[in-house]
This record gives structure tokens, sequence and C-alpha cells, in this order.
């Protein structure tokens, strides 16, 4: 017999819960509420919820905050930590997926307290345990930030 899903889960929808079982990052570096649009390694659509009692925001800058370009696209890249980590089947124990480069970084646009950050993350080319993606980081209709950037499985123990 089969398990059907409830009405509401979608197999391509990845709460909270399951990212924090994916991923290590854990407030205030956790950059990733939820993610939905998940293709098995091809692509994937991140969601930050940009608040501001986000800790950046205190120094980054007072009277006009911002949110840190390099925070964007560190969360592109846990966006592309958790399709990776979903695609593989990853055993957390012992392994943890890193960044390993960032190329054709652009900045578009400001993210402030409010805007809600869509982390579109695509596979341009995948072998083994490497990945290499490209990101779009969407706020509404216009491009926040963008770049090309690799990650790799890695054993910690």
């Amino acid at each position: 017999m089969s398990r059907k899903a409830p009405v509401n889960e979608s197999p391509t929808e990845i709460d909270i819960t399951e990212i924090v079982k994916r991923i290590p990052h854990r407030y205030p570096f956790l950059l990733v509420d939820r993610c939905e649009d998940y293709k098995a390694s091809e692509s994937i659509v991140g969601i930050k919820c940009v608040t501001i009692n986000e800790p950046f925001f205190q120094g980054h800058f007072p009277d006009y905050p911002v949110m840190p370009g390099v925070l964007i696209i560190e969360a592109l890249a846990q966006t592309g930590a958790v399709l990776m980590s979903k695609s593989l089947e990853v055993d957390v124990a012992g392994k943890t997926i890193f960044f390993v480069s960032v190329d054709n970084g652009r900045f578009r646009q400001p993210v402030r307290p409010g805007d809600v950050l869509r982390l579109n993350v695509k596979v341009i080319r995948a072998r083994g345990d490497l990945f290499k993606f490209q990101g779009q980081a969407m706020v509404g209709d216009k491009v926040a930030a963008e770049c090309e950037f690799a990650a790799m499985v890695v054993a910690t123990q």
C-alpha cells in the first residue's frame, strides 16, 4: 500500500524542518526559510523572508538597512546545498556540503527588510559529489543578485 501525501504537502516543497536536517547551518546563519519547485538534480527555489530582526542590519546600515551581498550569495549556496543533499540523499552524519567557488557575481539592487528573496538555483553540471550551479536572487520581478557557484560533498569525520 502506498502512502499518500497530505493535501497541503507537495513532493516539490521542502519545509524548515527538512532543511535543518539536510544542512548544518543554524541561526543566525541559516538563510533559507523554505524551498519549493524542487526537481532532483535540476533546480530548486529557496525562499528567504528578510526581516529587520536580522542581526546584520544593526551594522549594515543603521540608517538604511541593506542585506549584505555576500549573504545573498550564501543564501543561494545554502539553497544549492539543500538541492544537492536531497538529490544525492547525503547521509549528513560525517558529511557536509561545502561551497567551493563563486564566479560572475553581480549585485543588481539592494535587499531590504520586508523583502522576500526567491533564490532560483539551477544545476549547470553535476559530476559525482560536485555540482556547479547558476543562481539568481529575485525580489519580486527584479534581480537582486546573480552568480555561478559550485559545491561539493566533503567527509568531515
